[in-house]
């Protein structure tokens, strides 16, 4: 998968994990997720769809990689 597309595809798993809260273009724009408004909660559905989708662990030590889709394009193999 090209990195555009892969980062297309985590913003589609944002609004997902927002319950359509935070559309797809809002999340691939925002320099933050937290700013837009992504909680805990979402943030954990976020986590979750994240490793299945592309089979990687995801580091919670380090969660400002979690809080956009820059970083977890970096966190899958896509280069920023």
């Amino acid at each position: 998968m090209r990195d555009e597309a892969i980062r297309q595809r985590l913003a589609v798993l944002v609004s997902e994990a927002s319950d359509g809260e935070i559309t797809a273009a809002e999340a691939v724009a925002a320099p933050s997720l937290a700013l837009l408004g992504v909680n805990s909660l979402a943030t954990l559905r976020l986590i979750d769809a994240v490793e299945k989708e592309f089979g990687v662990a995801l580091d919670l030590v380090d969660a400002t990689v979690l809080d956009s889709v820059v970083g977890l394009a970096g966190c899958v193999g896509a280069p920023e």
